[in-house]
C-alpha cells in the first residue's frame, strides 16, 4: 500500500500540475497563449504567424515539457566565452524539435526566406511610377528611431533598444532577424508585440491620420499613376540590390532575398520556382518561424517589467511611424500645391498591404470618388525596403 501511495505521489510531483502550483507564471502564460489563439482564430489578427507563435507559447509553458532549451543559445552573463553560443554540439545531440527549428531563427535563415516569398508577391510598379513615395517610406521609419531613444531612456542596452525600435518598421521578419542577432533574450516579447500591433494597424492608424490632416486634405484626389514597363520592373530589383548592398552590406541578405523573389516574379521565366517561393516554401518557413519563436516565450522571460515596456514602446513605435509618414505627406502636399493626399504617408510602415488598404479606406470615407490604394502601395513597399535598410544600420552599429 505504501508503495502504491509513493507511486501516486511521484506521479503527481512529476506532473505539470505540480509545476503550475510551484510557479503560477506558467498558468498566466497559458492564459495569454489562449487569448492570442482566440485573436488569431476568431478575429483573424495576423493568423498565419500569430497562431503558431501562440501555440508555441502554449507548449513552452507546460511545466515539464522542456520543449526548448534556450541555455544552448543565449550566453549567461558570467559566460567565459559568449562567442561560442549557440552550443551546436548540445543542440544536435541533446536538443529536440523546437531546438532544431530555433536554429533557423538564431542563424538568421527564416526571415530572409520569408522576404524572398514577400518579393514574389510584391509589385514595385507604384514605387517606380512615383519615386517620391520612397521618401514617405523613409519618413515612416521615424517610429524606429524615436522608440530606440525611448528604450535607451528606460534603461535598455543599445542592442536591446535597437531590437525594440525595429518594431516600428511594422515588419515581423525584420524584427525577428534583428532581435535574434542583437537581443535574443527579448525575442518572444518583441515578436508577439510586433505581430499583434501589425494586426491592429486598421485600429491604430485611422485616429492618427485624421488628427494630423484636415478634411480638405483627406479629400484630395491624386492623378493616375503612369504605366511601368516590364524592363523597368526587371531592372529595379537588380539596381536596388547593388546600390543598397554596397552602401549597407549588413542589409544585403534581406534586400537581396526580397529583390530575388521580385525578380523571379517580374522576369516571367521561372514560374515554377516563383510559385514555390511564394507559396509552399513560404508557408513551411512561416510555420517553423512562428512555432520556434513562440517556444521562446517562457514565463520566466516573458512575465517581466521589460515585456510591459516593450508592449508600450511597440505601440508608440507604430504611432510615431504613422505620424512621420503623414506629416511628410502634408509637406509634399504643400509643395505640390495639393497634388499629394497626405493619407498615403501612413502606408510607409511596411505592413503590406494592410497599411495601404487603411489609406484607401480612410480616403474613400472622406470622398467616395477617391481611390488611393495604388498610390499608397508606393510608400507601402518603400517601407519594406526602408525597414530592411534601417535593420542593416542597426546591425552594423550594434552587431
Amino acid at each position: 500500500m505504501q508503495e502504491f501511495i509513493a507511486t501516486i505521489q511521484n506521479i503527481i510531483s512529476d506532473s505539470g500540475f505540480a509545476g503550475i502550483v510551484q510557479n503560477w507564471g506558467f498558468l498566466a502564460m497559458i492564459v495569454v497563449a489562449c487569448v492570442l489563439l482566440y485573436l488569431a482564430i476568431v478575429h483573424e489578427f495576423e493568423p498565419l504567424l500569430l497562431l503558431p507563435i501562440a501555440f508555441g507559447m502554449l507548449l513552452a509553458n507546460l511545466p515539464g515539457s522542456e520543449i526548448i532549451h534556450m541555455e544552448y543559445f543565449i550566453a549567461p552573463a558570467d559566460a567565459a566565452d559568449p562567442s561560442i553560443y549557440p552550443l551546436f554540439g548540445e543542440v544536435l545531440h541533446k536538443g529536440g524539435l523546437a531546438d532544431m527549428l530555433y536554429l533557423g531563427v538564431k542563424l538568421g535563415i527564416y526571415p530572409p526566406l520569408i522576404f524572398m516569398g514577400i518579393g514574389t508577391m510584391t509589385d514595385f510598379g507604384p514605387l517606380i511610377s512615383n519615386p517620391k513615395s520612397l521618401l514617405l517610406g523613409a519618413a515612416a521609419q521615424l517610429g524606429i528611431f524615436t522608440t530606440f531613444i525611448g528604450a535607451r531612456f528606460l534603461g535598455f542596452t543599445g542592442a536591446q533598444a535597437a531590437s525594440i525600435g525595429i518594431i516600428g518598421g511594422a515588419d515581423g521578419p525584420t524584427a525577428i532577424l534583428v532581435t535574434s542577432r542583437l537581443a535574443p533574450e527579448l525575442l518572444g516579447s518583441i515578436a508577439v508585440a510586433a505581430y499583434s500591433y501589425m494586426a491592429l494597424v486598421p485600429v491604430i492608424q485611422p485616429p492618427i491620420m485624421k488628427a494630423l490632416t484636415t478634411h480638405k486634405e483627406r479629400q484630395i484626389v491624386m492623378r493616375q499613376l503612369r504605366a511601368v514597363s516590364k524592363t523597368e520592373k526587371i531592372i529595379f530589383p537588380i539596381m536596388c540590390t547593388i546600390v543598397i548592398s554596397l552602401i549597407l552590406p549588413d542589409s544585403a541578405i534581406l534586400i537581396g532575398m526580397l529583390m530575388l523573389g521580385n525578380l523571379m516574379k517580374e522576369s516571367g521565366v521561372v514560374e515554377r520556382i516563383n510559385k514555390t517561393a511564394g507559396n509552399e516554401l513560404m508557408n513551411i518557413i512561416t510555420i517553423f518561424l512562428g512555432l520556434s519563436v513562440g517556444c521562446t516565450t517562457s514565463a520566466d522571460t516573458f512575465l517581466t517589467k521589460q515585456t510591459l515596456f516593450i508592449v508600450v514602446l511597440g505601440l508608440l513605435a507604430f504611432c510615431f511611424g504613422t505620424a512621420g509618414g503623414v506629416l511628410l505627406g502634408k509637406v509634399m502636399c504643400f509643395f505640390t500645391h495639393g497634388q499629394v493626399n497626405p493619407l498615403i504617408g501612413s502606408a510607409g510602415v511596411s505592413a503590406v498591404p494592410m497599411a495601404a488598404r487603411v489609406s484607401q479606406k480612410v480616403g474613400q470615407k472622406e470622398n467616395p470618388q477617391n481611390f488611393l490604394l495604388m498610390h499608397a502601395m508606393g510608400p507601402n513597399v518603400a517601407g519594406v525596403i526602408g525597414s530592411a535598410v534601417v535593420a542593416g544600420i542597426l546591425l552594423s552599429i550594434f552587431g
